[in-house]
């Protein structure tokens, strides 16, 4: 099945000042909280896996070259009432 629209996701991280050594999780929320499933979470388009934690990454230590853009992918779980 297609990923779900990227609009349907938000990628969150922390606001504040990220050190090097910190540790950092990023977590791929779903739309008005929509359930999140199958999420990978990618670098610059590189592909960095499943998350084994479900919905969030986590990096640590943190390094100067963890730098840069990242997003999520996965499917939201869309339940429309019958008409």
């Amino acid at each position: 099945r297609p990923p779900c629209p990227p609009d349907w996701l938000v990628l969150q991280v922390p606001a504040r000042a990220l050190l090097e050594g910190d540790t950092v999780t990023l977590r791929c929320r779903g739309w008005e909280d929509k359930s999140v499933t199958e999420v990978r979470f990618y670098r610059y388009w590189k592909d960095l896996g499943v998350s084994l934690g479900g919905t969030e990454l986590s990096l640590s230590p943190l390094r100067l070259n963890d730098s840069g853009l990242y997003y999520c992918a996965g499917g939201v779980k869309y339940w429309r009432a019958p008409k």
